[in-house]
């Protein structure tokens, strides 16, 4: 059994993909944490670029699962003097069991790092995709409804990372239609698209992207967006914002849909991709959703680590 590493919502099977997800909805409901399942295990948490959520998630749900962490920041390391990415994984591998790294570049990087058996590797977001945010969105889901197969959920925003692993886990469960409202010019990459239409074509989801908002669906179960700038970005188009403005939430969408649950990734710019009104009113679920990361990456840390152990016991 290889180590495993969490890059892309891609390096998971299907089984793999809702284990991770129903425990990290254990965790959130309190249980599973007695068992210390990180006990004796060493995380590091490398982030290059700024992070409140997701950097505090896997380093308190480390330590909540027994294990302990080595912070890095972007100076922090020989990267910075022309060290190879490679050599870094090589000499990390002998020290961690875990390395977390957010670089919101590219994946390449992070494959690297992963480039040694001895050391799991997670994604805390790179530039085409923000796994652990997607784990975190599939399981707050997974709590509020008991279940993720065939609901209905509308993304108004840019096609970016979050997008991406949204669309890369929804589309693994059966009757599940995700609605993409995305700003032309700004829609989901097109690799990550036809690797959600494969998954959905295999599960009997559907996905659907439109670059207006006429028409928008009726009785969403979820109204899903991000923020405009996304970390670590910029756009080149001087208009972009004029492109956006049409896309932001606001409560006009629940007339249609009065039952839906708001989701957003945080960190939120009220009077941009969302209205007050809609992120701080009733069926505003953001700030669970955020505590969820925290209980999806106590997941994810145990499933590396659990595949360590095995590994190691064969």
């Amino acid at each position: 059994m290889a180590v495993r590493h969490l890059i892309s919502l891609e390096d998971l099977t299907d089984a793999e993909l809702r284990s991770v997800v129903a425990r990290g909805a254990e965790f959130s409901a309190g249980a599973g944490t007695a068992d210390r399942p990180l006990a004796g295990a060493i995380a590091g948490i490398y982030f290059r670029k700024t992070s409140t959520r997701t950097r505090t998630a896997f380093s308190s749900g480390a330590l909540r699962l027994g294990g302990q962490i080595i912070g890095y920041g972007p100076d922090d390391l020989q990267l910075n003097t022309g060290e190879t990415t490679e050599d870094t994984g090589q000499v990390f591998s002998r020290m961690l069991d875990v390395l977390v790294a957010r670089t919101a570049g590219e994946t390449a990087e992070l494959r690297g790092w992963a480039d040694q058996e001895r050391m799991s590797v997670v994604n805390a977001m790179s530039a085409d995709e923000h796994p652990t945010q997607g784990l975190t969105d599939l399981t707050t889901l997974l709590r509020r409804f008991g279940r993720i197969e065939g609901l209905r959920v509308l993304y108004v925003g840019e096609g970016n990372n979050t997008a991406a692993a949204l669309a890369l886990g929804l589309m693994r469960y059966q009757g599940v239609e995700l609605e993409l409202r995305t700003p032309e010019g700004f829609g989901l990459a097109a690799d990550i698209r036809d690797k959600a239409l494969a998954r959905a074509e295999l599960s009997g989801a559907r996905l659907t992207e439109r670059h207006d908002m006429d028409g928008v669906p009726a009785d969403q179960d979820a109204v899903y967006t991000s923020r405009w700038q996304t970390t670590g970005t910029s756009k080149a188009d001087p208009l972009w914002r004029e492109k956006f403005a049409p896309f932001q939430v606001t409560t006009g969408l629940w007339e249609s849909s009065p039952k839906a649950a708001f989701l957003h990734d945080l960190p939120a710019h009220r009077g941009e991709e969302v209205t007050a009104e809609v992120l701080d009113g009733p069926a505003s679920i953001a700030f669970d959703q955020a505590a969820n990361k925290m209980y999806s990456a106590m997941a994810v840390l145990e499933w590396c680590y659990r595949g360590e152990r095995e590994a190691a016991a064969r």
